[in-house]
């Protein structure tokens, strides 16, 4: 028994040094401390990007490391890594870091919810705490989440061991350089950025080529650029994610340019160069109707679509009398479009424009232009979906549109910075990638003149980019008017051929939704306010009334109706 008893202590002696040393092993490696205890192995692309940083640390070098990975390609994954490991290492000897990210949410609660999840492993789990919602200890070890909005008050943190900038592209220089640099002065702590390119005037700009300058100096790496090349080739279904992306929205296109190739945007400049305007060009004839075949059961799932962009009216002559007092203003535009799916990259099926009408009024009041829009879209071309401009003065339009056609029909846009943005990378990803196209020229005069209109508007147009990946595109107006580019534009955010996006496997049923009702929406003419109130209760009130009353040549006063904002 007492030879047994030995033997069983020597046995469990023995396995406890190989645990001791398995894990002296995974505490000294970040590689083997992800692969065996989170179980989660780093990528050869992660791995030395935390290598260079933990020496860093190690030696006291205090380096400024920027890393720029494609989108979804483990960047996250590697900053919670290096927490983990640091936290876990130093829960007995002591230790800060601090973590910062352009906004508290969704990006640092996030960050806090991938960190939690990593330290949800056999030697963490249940010893780590949590407290004022932002602080997470293991040990004596602790890491402190921040947001770096402009007005957040961060005063007070300290980083010992790491300082962290996610998605740095986004924080102001300004804020990072007052309130968080300061945090790792006293122990010259390395400092990580992440992010991907945007402009050149970025925080995350400014530290790459100030990393490069340093680089050339004394040759320790500072900069990591991982191409999305390298991801696919440690991923190859990451690989044709991407190629399919590319192939949907175009090279040229700026979540392609910054958040895959890795390439900045200058900060202004044309919207459409040359190459996506010829994109644009299409070999079709305008139609003045619904040509034979596109609708129906041989339709093939193809609609029409409509965006309808709303100029401002002139209310200080409404007796028409006198001189209009802004001959030169927008037009209100109307833009038909023939909506089918192209299938993109092999697999995603996406929806094709052809524009094949376009109709433009200057200076006819809303109450007029209501009737012909409505005959126009309802009637004529029956169309499936109709994408109004609803900000200020056009919200009167599209609540009557609405109520006419029916909320399926009708998409009122509100322009805002952010709705501007996506309507921008929307209609750029449609052009790149050969999805929008313009009628070609024909004897119609009218057509073709408008035609030309838009193409000259599509040169002459501008873009700005903000932070926080935010553009906005215009003409500037000492060249010009934005009007038709708008109504184009606008078409690409038709329903329901936008959301119809699918698999192959999937066509049929895609094909299904995009068929025109088989019982069209009854229209509402003006001077029908019953059933206006009851389709549509938001047109009800005054300001339905006075559209109700359209019909009794009644007009509506400049100040009454606000106007949409010229930089909207």
């Amino acid at each position: 028994m007492e030879r047994r008893a030995r033997a069983m202590l020597a046995t469990a002696a023995a396995i406890q040094q190989r645990r001791q040393a398995g894990l002296r092993r995974a505490l000294a490696d970040v590689e083997t401390f992800g692969a065996t205890v989170l179980g989660m192995a780093l990528r050869p692309y992660q791995a030395q990007v935390a290598r260079a940083v933990l020496a860093s640390i190690a030696a006291g070098h205090g380096h400024t490391f920027t890393v720029q990975m494609p989108r979804q390609s483990g960047k996250n994954q590697l900053s919670a890594h290096l927490e983990a490991f640091l936290l876990t290492r130093r829960q007995r000897a002591g230790g800060t870091l601090v973590k910062c990210a352009p906004t508290f949410r969704p990006q640092v609660h996030t960050s806090i919810s991938r960190l939690v999840r990593t330290l949800d492993n056999p030697l963490t789990r249940g010893q780590w705490r949590r407290h004022d919602g932002y602080v997470i200890e293991l040990g004596k070890a602790s890491i402190t989440f921040y947001s770096a909005e402009p007005g957040a008050n961060v005063v007070g943190g300290t980083a010992s061991l790491l300082l962290e900038c996610d998605e740095a592209q986004d924080v102001r220089p300004d804020k990072w350089d007052k309130d968080f640099r300061p945090m790792g002065a006293t122990a010259n702590t390395t400092s990580v950025l992440y992010g991907t390119p945007w402009t050149d005037d970025t925080l995350l700009a400014r530290q790459i080529a100030l990393n490069r300058e340093a680089e050339a100096q004394d040759g320790t790496r500072r900069h990591f650029q991982v191409d999305w090349t390298d991801v696919a080739e440690a991923n190859p279904t990451y690989g044709r994610h991407v190629e399919r992306e590319i192939a949907r929205l175009g090279e040229h296109h700026p979540i392609i340019r910054t958040q895959y190739l890795l390439r900045t945007v200058a900060g202004d400049g044309r919207f459409l160069d040359a190459s996506q305007i010829s994109q644009m060009l299409g070999e079709h004839a305008p139609e003045d109707g619904p040509a034979s075949g596109r609708l129906g059961a041989s339709a093939a799932g193809g609609v029409y679509v409509a965006g309808i962009d709303v100029a401002g009216e002139d209310e200080e002559d409404p007796s028409g009398a006198l001189v209009r007092v802004n001959p030169g203003r927008d037009s209100t535009v109307l833009t038909i479009a023939y909506a089918a799916q192209q299938r993109v990259g092999g697999r995603v099926l996406e929806p094709r424009f052809e524009v094949v009408r376009q109709y433009a009024w200057r200076g006819d009041r809303h109450r007029e232009l209501y009737p012909r829009i409505l005959s126009l879209v309802g009637e004529r071309w029956r169309c499936r979906s109709v994408v109004v401009d609803a900000t200020g003065v056009g919200g009167g339009l599209a609540a009557f549109l609405g109520a006419a056609l029916g909320p399926a029909v009708v998409q009122p846009f509100r322009y805002t910075a952010a709705s501007k943005s996506q309507l921008a990378y929307d209609f750029l990803a449609a052009v790149n990638g050969g999805r929008f196209k313009l009628h070609a020229e024909s004897t119609e005069a009218t057509a073709n003149d408008l035609r030309r209109e838009l193409l000259r508007q599509s040169e002459a147009a501008e873009y700005a980019m903000r932070a926080h990946q935010v553009m906005t595109f215009f003409v500037p107006e000492q060249r010009g008017h934005d009007d038709l580019l708008n109504a184009a534009a606008l078409v690409v955010q038709a329903q329901p051929v936008q959301s119809v996006r699918s698999a192959v496997g999937r066509q049929r049923a895609a094909a299904t939704d995009l068929r025109l009702p088989t019982r069209p929406h009854r229209p509402v003419w003006p001077g029908r306010p019953p059933l206006l109130a009851l389709r549509y209760p938001q047109a009800s009130g005054q300001l339905a009334g006075r559209y109700a009353r359209a019909s009794e040549d009644r007009s509506l006063r400049h100040h009454e109706i606000p106007r949409r904002h010229p930089a909207s």
